[in-house]
C-alpha cells in the first residue's frame, strides 16, 4: 500500500551537475552538449513532478529528469535522466498524453522515443510514449477538474492526478532502465 499522496514530497531543486549526472541513456558527448532549460535557476520546483524540456539547439531532441521513486524525499531520491527523440510523424487526430491523460486542454501531444539504458540501448532497443509537446503535464494535473457529481472532492482528485503522473513518469524511467 502506498503512502497517502499528501505525504509525498514535491520535486526538489536540481543543480546542473545533478541533471547531467542523471542521464542513463545518453553518451558523455550528448550529455555535455545538452542545453539546460531556459531560466533553469528560476524554476519553481514545488510545482513540478519531473523536469522536462526541449533542446533549443536540436529541434527533435528533448530531455526528462524523473525521480525514480516519487515517494522518496530529496535526500534519498535517485534521479533518472532520459534523452528523448521526437518521432518524425505526428499522431493522427488528437492524441492523449500518456502521463497526464488530460482530455480537456488542447495541448499538442507528440510521440517520443528513448533508447534503453545499457546494453539494450546499444543494441538499438527503444521505448516510446506520447507526451505533451512542451512537458506541461505538471501544470495540467494541477488544474481542478469539473465536479463530476454533488459532493465530488476536487482537491482529492487533483492530488490523485498528481500521484498518477508521478507514478507514470517513474514507470517510464523504470522501463528505460530495463524494467517492466
Amino acid at each position: 500500500m502506498r503512502a497517502p499522496v499528501t505525504d509525498w514530497p514535491t520535486m526538489f531543486p536540481l543543480t546542473e551537475k545533478s541533471v547531467r549526472a542523471a542521464f542513463v541513456n545518453a553518451s558523455r558527448k550528448e550529455v555535455s552538449d545538452l542545453t539546460l532549460p531556459p531560466a533553469f535557476d528560476e524554476i519553481d520546483w514545488s510545482s513540478l513532478d519531473y523536469l522536462g524540456w526541449r533542446d533549443p539547439k536540436m529541434a527533435k531532441r528533448a530531455y526528462l529528469v524523473v525521480p525514480a521513486d516519487p515517494t522518496a524525499s530529496s535526500e534519498e531520491a535517485d534521479l533518472v535522466g532520459i534523452l528523448l527523440r521526437q518521432a518524425e510523424a505526428s499522431p493522427r487526430g488528437r492524441a492523449q498524453c500518456s502521463w497526464c491523460q488530460d482530455v480537456r486542454l488542447p495541448n499538442d501531444v507528440v510521440f517520443f522515443s528513448a533508447k534503453r539504458a545499457g546494453a539494450a540501448g546499444r543494441r538499438g532497443d527503444t521505448v516510446g510514449t506520447l507526451l505533451c509537446d512542451t512537458f506541461q503535464c505538471s501544470q495540467n494535473v494541477r488544474k481542478p477538474p469539473p465536479p463530476a457529481y454533488l459532493g465530488y472532492d476536487v482537491e482529492a482528485a487533483v492530488r490523485e492526478r498528481i500521484a498518477e503522473l508521478r507514478l507514470r513518469a517513474a514507470g517510464f524511467a523504470e522501463n528505460v532502465l530495463g524494467g517492466a
